[in-house]
């Protein structure tokens, strides 16, 4: 995730951020499920999408925390 893609998740709303969330968890889920049966071509994929998830718990754990 660029730095501009990572400005951008900052502005979006709770609900966004869950939805995000969401998202990113069923990439994963399908990322691990190719894995398995040796159909992923780049591993780091995995890797990459287990960060973008914990960079958006953190922004939705930030905006909960200044309410």
């Amino acid at each position: 995730m660029k730095a501009s893609e990572i400005r951008e998740i900052r502005k979006l709303s709770a609900a966004e951020l869950e939805s995000k969330l969401s998202g990113l968890k069923k990439d994963l889920f399908f990322l691990r499920m190719q894995h398995a049966t040796n159909q992923l071509d780049n591993p780091l994929k995995i890797a990459e999408v287990k960060r973008d998830i914990a960079r958006v718990k953190t922004i939705i754990r930030e905006q909960q925390a200044a309410k």
